[in-house]
């Protein structure tokens, strides 16, 4: 059985309690070296074969599932983050299903949760902003057609972009081709919820100095958004003259 488990933003922590148990009798972790804290690393068993997924090729990494499932073994496949969000996942099980061999998958708490924690702020705010977007920059993985991040920005919601660190000019520029100003708040949120983390808030105009004077250029994300600096309005939910079906408005 192979089980995709989300690692977490970092901090170890956050690892969820069904994470922990599946990393805890696992006799085989195929784990993301690159993004996913290797302390956990630390809740594996005696004995229990580690493979880092930065130095394989997919096939490379289904072959070892394969050689694994042979010894009846039960092998986690650890991702940072939850792994639904650029995780590669679907094409793993999609070999896994012409393989016939069977998975499942314990989501994680996602780096854009863990940013927002650790900057202390909420994506969807009623009169300031109720959408989110969750995109990436086109780099040597390209978009598909009209997932821009102009065409994007057009809608002027929060925005958390993935995997831009290293091309922040670019990303500025197309941010202000959008509904974005140059004094629309972002941040730039380096390995959120890790021992190492690094909040640095600024004006989108500024985005890209400022994360080339920090040395950010990786590993990060990119935070735009009014949600970054407005309080709005208070939610009809707790409003004493607001009706719900657990209690009545006050009169």
């Amino acid at each position: 059985m192979i089980r995709f488990v989300g690692a977490g933003p970092g901090a170890p922590d956050l690892l969820t309690l069904r994470g922990a148990e599946l990393l805890a009798r696992a006799d085989c972790v195929i784990y993301a070296g690159s993004l996913v804290n290797p302390a956990l690393l630390g809740l594996t068993k005696p004995g229990c074969a580690l493979f880092n997924s930065a130095e394989m090729t997919l096939e490379q990494v289904i072959a070892q599932m394969e050689a694994q499932e042979a010894l009846h073994h039960e092998t986690v496949r650890l991702h940072t983050g939850d792994p639904s969000l650029y995780g590669a996942i679907r094409e793993q099980m999609d070999a896994l299903d012409a393989r016939g061999i069977p998975y499942d998958v314990a989501p994680g708490v996602s780096s854009l949760s863990g940013a927002a924690a650790a900057l202390q702020v909420e994506y969807t705010i009623p009169g300031v902003n109720q959408t989110v977007i969750v995109t990436r920059m086109a780099g040597r993985t390209p978009v598909p057609a009209g997932q821009d991040i102009a065409s994007l920005a057009a809608h002027g919601a929060a925005m958390v972009i993935f995997l831009s660190a290293g091309m922040l000019d670019a990303l500025q520029a197309e941010l202000l081709r959008g509904a974005y100003m140059e004094e629309t708040p972002a941040a730039l949120v380096y390995k959120a919820t890790w021992p190492e983390e690094r909040l640095l808030r600024c004006r989108l105009g500024d985005l890209a100095a400022v994360g080339r004077e920090a040395g950010v250029r990786r590993t990060a994300l990119v935070l735009v958004g009014d949600f970054l600096r407005q309080a709005g309005e208070r939610s009809r939910l707790y409003d004493p003259a607001f009706s719900t079906g657990y209690r009545e408005a006050e009169k």
